[in-house]
């Protein structure tokens, strides 16, 4: 990732934002889990994002300018069915991106946390499992520039279902685990 940030200077001049966007996820209920495919999930979702980010922190700390772009999702906020190495990549990366922001807050270096619901693309294509409040690419992608270009902090949507996962940050341990078994958003 440091060659390619240092070609992408070369060629372009300074990086004005980096958009960590990257997303795999496997289906997998706890008795069939392979450390191997957890690792992948990891190593994509987190140690993609992580290894882009000390590419262009140090030029954008010493320049004064510049911000990062994490695309997390709503899976971050409570483990799911089915999705250990998903939630656990997604919730790490908001961690890590969060003490980024903290550690970078002097700097002129903004860090904004995005956490989106569902969004039709070809990840989700085929998919039979709920999908609650798909959004379209565009419409999703409008709310992720508008978003980015307000530099907001973080920024959860759609409302409806990310009021609904912050909620379940509240309930009991017994009540939200009868809740999300009932409601897999896996097949």
């Amino acid at each position: 990732m440091s060659a390619a940030a240092e070609r992408l200077r070369a060629e372009f001049g300074p990086i004005d934002v980096l958009i960590a966007n990257a997303g795999i996820g496997a289906t997998t209920h706890a008795q069939e889990l392979r450390a191997d495919e957890v690792a992948e999930v990891i190593n994509i979702n987190l140690l993609g994002a992580v290894n882009s980010a000390v590419a262009v922190v140090p030029e954008m700390v010493a320049r004064g300018s510049g911000q990062l772009v994490a695309i997390s999702s709503l899976a971050a906020y409570r483990g799911l069915p089915k999705s250990s190495a998903y939630c656990a990549s997604k919730a790490a990366l908001s961690a890590f991106f969060e003490s980024l922001r903290l550690d970078l807050r002097a700097t002129g270096v903004d860090v904004t946390i995005i956490h989106p619901g569902f969004i039709k693309t070809p990840l989700t294509a085929g998919r039979h499992a709920k999908m609650p409040y798909l959004m379209e690419l565009e419409d999703a992608t409008r709310k992720i520039v508008r978003a980015i270009e307000a530099r907001k902090k973080s920024y959860a949507f759609p409302w409806q279902l990310a009021s609904i996962v912050r909620l379940g940050l509240l309930l009991p341990i017994p009540l939200y685990d009868r809740i999300a078994l009932r409601n897999s958003f896996r097949e």
